[in-house]
C-alpha cells in the first residue's frame, strides 16, 4: 500500500458518512485517488514500470465508475467530493 495505516485512518475519518464507515463512495473515492497521487507520482520516477502503469490505469478507472455511481445517486454529494478532492469534470 502506498501509505501508512494512520494516513489512512485519517482519510476515512475525513470522508466517511458515520463512524467506522469505509464503504460509503465517498470514502473508497478519497482512498483511491490518494493512491492514484501516489502511483503518479511512482511513475515519474519509473517510466518504464509498467506494471505500476496498469495498476494506475485501473485505479483511475474504477475511481471514474464510482465518481458516476455517486451522482446518478445523489449530485450534491458527488459535487461535495469532487471540490474536496478537486477532481476535473
Amino acid at each position: 500500500m502506498s501509505f501508512n495505516k494512520e494516513q489512512r485512518d485519517e482519510i476515512v475519518a475525513k470522508y466517511a458518512r458515520k463512524p467506522g464507515d469505509t464503504g460509503c463512495p465517498e470514502v473508497q473515492i478519497a482512498l483511491q485517488t490518494a493512491r492514484i497521487i501516489y502511483l503518479t507520482d511512482h511513475m515519474k520516477e519509473h517510466h518504464k514500470d509498467f506494471s505500476s502503469r496498469r495498476g494506475l490505469l485501473n485505479l483511475v478507472s474504477k475511481r471514474r465508475r464510482l465518481l458516476d455511481y455517486l451522482k446518478s445517486k445523489d449530485e450534491d454529494r458527488y459535487q461535495a467530493i469532487i471540490q474536496s478532492l478537486k477532481l476535473r469534470r
